[in-house]
């Protein structure tokens, strides 16, 4: 056995040295993970509470939304929340038992054309009395159900055959035969209706309120009946139109004393105006009232002006008939009406392509008191933008013949077919619509193919004076600003 030998004093002290260092160590690295094991517990415990309260705030924010929405119920159009003031308006928001916890701050404004309120948006900012530094602010914009909403509104039964592509909701009062292809709800206003002849159904008989004959793969979306929409509460007032466009800056085109006008838009967001002072005649028939003779074809005109469109009342009254085509670079109301006579109803004819700038800031609204008619000498393959209303008459192509008593003329021939009509918008036809003519289930004339799509962007931002559908206001947008 070896004898004891005592560890150097030196060498201790080394020893002590090295555990000293190494207790530093761990005890740092261990005071390192304690300090931010608890600053992310605390971290995350703000975090928590942040998000309570962020959700708080907006929950308190959408209750300012409702409120408004719950005042222009009460108050429709008021936009100063009943003081006649600019905002914004605080008001205190309690809990279910009463208590103060928080509050909503309104700021509101209106889109307004010709004096006209189109859409009221509302801002929104809520908070706690907890946290005030936590907010939240939403907008919404508020508007009236218009006809936009729909791809077709028609006010009489309606045959819609196998070539059609429709996109978005199509309502008849009348029955309604949907042989073409359909995304989205079709309604009629009948449970039960008399198909006959015209409507290609030979022996004549009773059909439900919408039917069809072909493999439609969205019958599903057939709803009869269903609520009609009153044609009377859509009818726009053409009186004030006119005083809204003599006196509110839109503008006022008188009768022509002649054929009417053809007007143009132009992009640079102007109107060209020519009157018609020369028609050739021919023979074009309807279902409601045979051949006639028709002069919707123009031969000469004379240049009358050039006109601004006002952006404030972006609105123009013809009092004659229109002829209408070109390109619209914003939102944009014609009419074409004689208020002064009973006797006198023009109607549009659309002669040529009528398209956007831009499709998020462009739209146009065109009424006639009578018809809405596309001509015969139009595109092959025509496009057409915009909400067309033919408040007492029709929407459609008359149908035409290239021989016999009611032939056309011979330049005129080559238009009895046209290959393609793509419709963006909305058709809103008193009378039976149709812009193709067949027998034997084999076209006679008209166009070959035809897409309706209805237009998103006239839902949320319609042009001015556009037909209600209800008065009742809805959201139309919401956004979330964090």
């Amino acid at each position: 056995m070896k004898p004891y030998t005592e560890v150097p004093q030196k060498l201790k002290n080394t020893i002590a040295g090295y555990l000293l260092v190494m207790v530093l160590v761990f005890g740092s690295i261990f005071f390192l993970i304690t300090t931010s094991f608890f600053t992310y517990i605390v971290s995350q415990s703000d975090l928590i509470d942040q998000k309570v309260e962020l959700q708080r705030a907006l929950d308190i924010a959408e209750a300012g939304l409702n409120y408004y929405k719950w005042y222009l119920a009460h108050f429709p159009g008021d936009t100063t929340n009943g003081t006649g003031l600019p905002g914004p308006y605080v008001h205190v928001y309690n809990d279910p038992e009463g208590a103060a916890i928080g509050e909503f701050s309104l700021e509101v404004a209106s889109s307004t054309f010709c004096g006209d309120i189109s859409s009221i948006e509302v801002s929104s900012t809520g908070f706690t009395y907890d946290d005030p530094s936590v907010f939240r602010t939403i907008t919404a914009r508020y508007a009236r159900p218009n006809v936009a909403e729909y791809a077709y509104i028609i006010n009489s039964s309606v045959w819609a055959g196998p070539d059609r592509v429709i996109v978005g909701p199509y309502h008849s009062n009348g029955g309604i035969r949907m042989d073409g292809t359909n995304n989205s709800t079709v309604t009629s206003g009948q449970t039960t209706w008399t198909c006959n002849s015209s409507f290609g159904c030979s022996p004549s008989g009773t059909r439900n309120g919408v039917f069809t004959t072909t493999a439609n793969p969205n019958t599903a979306l057939f709803s009869f009946p269903s609520a009609p929409i009153n044609f009377t509460g859509l009818t726009v007032d053409l009186a004030q139109m006119l005083d809204r466009a003599q006196n509110a800056g839109g503008v006022y085109i008188p009768p022509s004393g002649g054929y009417g006008y053809r007007i143009t838009f132009n992009a640079a967001g102007t109107i060209t105006v020519r009157r018609v002072t020369g028609t050739t005649q021919y023979w074009g028939y309807t279902t409601a009232d045979g051949w006639l003779q028709e002069r919707h074809v123009i031969s000469s005109t004379a240049f009358v002006g050039t006109y601004p469109i006002s952006a404030s009342c972006p609105l123009i009254f013809v009092q004659d008939k229109v002829w209408l085509d070109g390109v619209v670079n914003q939102k944009v109301t014609l009419a074409a009406a004689d208020v002064a006579s009973a006797a006198i109803n023009p109607s549009i004819i659309l002669n040529d392509n009528i398209t956007y700038t831009a499709a998020s800031t462009s739209g146009l609204l065109a009424i006639a008191e009578q018809d809405v008619l596309i001509g015969i000498s139009v595109p092959t393959d025509m496009s057409l933008n915009g909400i067309f209303v033919a408040q007492n008459g029709r929407f459609g192509r008359n149908h035409y013949n290239t021989s016999g008593t009611y032939g056309l003329p011979g330049t005129l021939d080559p238009y009895l077919f046209r290959d393609s009509l793509t419709v963006n918008g909305t058709i809103v036809s008193n009378g039976r619509e149709g812009t193709q003519w067949v027998s034997g289930g084999i076209p006679t004339s008209g166009f070959l193919d035809r897409l309706n799509s209805y237009d998103r962007n006239l839902v949320v931002s319609p042009p001015p004076l556009v037909p209600n559908t209800s008065d009742v206001f809805v959201v139309t947008d919401w956004k979330d600003y964090r």
